[in-house]
């Protein structure tokens, strides 16, 4: 067989191998995501099925706090060992100066061991691309890769770990056995605004929960969320979480339906995550 020959039957074949290892389900980052979930629910499986929220647990917590337990449908339910949010067709940047794209997103967030899990899947020009956001025994980071295989980032770091805590911090709403645990406190600032504080890991961020008029949460602001850049760079930001329309589930809670994560630059907000929430559901 001539050499040309050989060569066109060669880029044939790694074309065929490169379409089918596109197309199977089987990833391994996507795999590490899912056998540390698994590891997770283990490990924070402690709450147990006839356990539920009750009115007198909240007592001595700011108002909006009660409010927003009651109002949500959130006594007599199940005390959840860890909330899963799934996100579909998401509009995500990274970046101001990055490339934007639809994702989905899934997203575990566990309670008695503070830790926050977080798949991203997505493709660029037709090339499969995943991103494993986590937070786990105080430590947080951020990695990408494209074609499954190729690495195109990797973000750890104190400030990291700062960021990423601070993200679980907006989130607790969504799992509200975390309010009951040691790490986090409030401070009521006035009826529809309270100060949260959690300290986990040797680490303590903080940041401000806002109400409407029916005590659905609306915002989350902090200062103790860092911009890391693809390069390394590292700013801090004023970050928000921004949640609302509230839907009624098939459980009777009230839960936002819709999410934003904005960097609030001075020269102007810049939204790089912009969802609907497609199901929550808690263990």
């Amino acid at each position: 067989m001539k050499t040309k020959h050989k060569i066109i039957i060669c880029i044939i074949v790694l074309l065929v191998l490169t379409v089918v290892w596109f197309c199977i389900p089987y990833s391994p980052l996507k795999a590490e995501f899912e056998n540390d979930t698994v590891e997770l629910i283990e490990e924070n499986s402690v709450f147990e099925s006839d356990e539920v929220f009750s009115k007198s647990e909240f007592e001595d917590y700011p108002l909006a706090i009660r409010k927003y337990i009651e109002n949500c449908g959130y006594i007599g339910t199940r005390k959840m060992n860890y909330v899963k949010m799934e996100y579909s067709d998401v509009a995500f940047s990274q970046g101001r100066s990055g490339p934007n794209l639809i994702i989905d997103y899934t997203q575990y967030d566990f309670v008695v061991h503070p830790s926050r899990m977080a798949m991203i899947e997505s493709s660029m020009f037709g090339i499969p691309f995943q991103g494993y956001d986590q937070y786990r025994g105080g430590k947080g980071g951020m990695r990408g890769v494209v074609a499954k295989l190729i690495p195109i980032f990797d973000q750890t770091g104190e400030d990291m770990d700062r960021a990423c805590l601070a993200t679980f911090l907006a989130e607790c709403m969504f799992v509200p056995t975390s309010f009951l645990q040691d790490y986090i406190k409030f401070e009521e600032i006035n009826e529809f605004q309270v100060k949260a504080t959690i300290d986990a890991y040797g680490q303590t961020v903080s940041g401000i929960f806002t109400f409407n008029d029916d005590y659905e949460m609306i915002s989350f602001c902090t200062n103790d969320r860092a911009v890391v850049g693809a390069d390394g760079t590292i700013e801090y930001i004023p970050w928000s979480a921004v949640c609302g329309d509230y839907k009624v589930g098939n459980d009777g809670i009230h839960r936002p339906s819709t999410f934003q994560a904005i960097w609030n630059y001075p020269d102007g907000d810049f939204v790089y995550f912009n969802g609907t929430i497609r199901s929550i559901t808690s263990e």
